[in-house]
């Protein structure tokens, strides 16, 4: 009788927690969420399969997942492998000729179909593309100007085929999630002259959710979210008070360009964007099936 009675009150807990979700799973019914999969949820096995269930369970609960990967570490590999050095101005990898075609291979080749392998296992299916499927993403140079002594200078900084988005044309990603398949991309991008760039995975994820004017674009990190000046995490800023945040220096160093992200993609067509712990297992779930996410909520007004 005592293992039936614990048989019971595990089904019963798992009853209330399908009926708490319930609100939540209707509220993101058919829509749209952009998920850019990088850091220790990339290269931790727990966490990596936990998220290949995650996303795998999204598309079954009626959610159109589109992923977007990162893949730094699989890329500085493969160089050190081949024997080409890699320098950084600012946290980007200046790219020349011949790096930028390791780095189509790695992202978009064997990154890329790992990520939508962890999906598939889990019972879903999904398509690895890169930004170059389909016309998705139109690039331009990216333009950077050189900083010293901390101020920004006149002189810009050549980063050989480090790119932007310039232009998102998200039909092939309407194609796929419309067949019932969750699009993997590669975040690597053509330039109307057919140049080949490397996009920040961020910066494309961000893109991405403002063109399909996504419900949500939940930005896996190493970190918490967003703290206050005391060290405690922010669970929710509107446009503006993030900005203030930069502004006074409260955000600052690597969160910046991450908060700036979520602020082009919400001014682009996303409803909200998310800052959340990818250490935490299924943090993608929590963030949208919970009352309270791991991390920072920033959102139009």
């Amino acid at each position: 009788m005592t293992g039936t009675g614990s048989a019971d009150q595990d089904a019963q807990a798992r009853a209330e927690v399908l009926a708490r979700a319930l609100p939540y799973l209707r509220r993101y019914a058919g829509d749209t969420v952009v998920v850019k999969y990088g850091g220790s949820a990339m290269v931790d096995t727990t966490l990596s399969t936990a998220f290949g269930h995650d996303i795998a369970l999204l598309k079954q609960v009626g959610v159109n997942p589109v992923v977007v990967h990162g893949g730094g570490p699989q890329i500085s590999a493969m160089l050190k492998r081949l024997q080409i050095e890699s320098t950084f101005i600012d946290g980007l990898r200046v790219t020349d000729a011949a790096m930028i075609d390791v780095i189509e291979m790695v992202l978009g080749g064997k990154v890329n179909k790992q990520v939508a392998g962890l999906i598939n296992r889990a019972g879903a299916l999904a398509v690895g593309i890169s930004g170059l499927d389909g016309g998705l993403i139109t690039a331009r140079r990216l333009q950077r100007r050189a900083r010293e002594n901390g101020v920004e200078t006149d002189r810009l900084l050549d980063l050989g085929f480090v790119g932007e988005p310039e232009r998102i044309d998200p039909r092939v990603i309407y194609a796929l999630s419309g067949s019932g398949l969750i699009p993997v991309i590669a975040p690597i991008g053509s330039s109307a002259s057919g140049e080949t760039y490397n996009i920040n995975a961020d910066t494309a994820a961000g893109a991405i959710a403002g063109a399909v004017n996504a419900s949500r674009l939940l930005m896996l990190t190493d970190v918490p979210g967003v703290l206050d000046g005391d060290g405690r995490l922010i669970p929710e800023l509107t446009a503006e008070d993030a900005r203030k945040g930069i502004a006074s220096g409260m955000i600052s160093g690597g969160m910046i360009p991450k908060v700036e992200t979520c602020l082009e993609a919400v001014r682009a067509g996303a409803k909200a964007a998310v800052i959340l712990d990818g250490r935490v297992q299924h943090a993608c779930l929590l963030e949208l099936f919970t009352e309270a996410g791991p991390g920072t909520l920033i959102r139009s007004a």
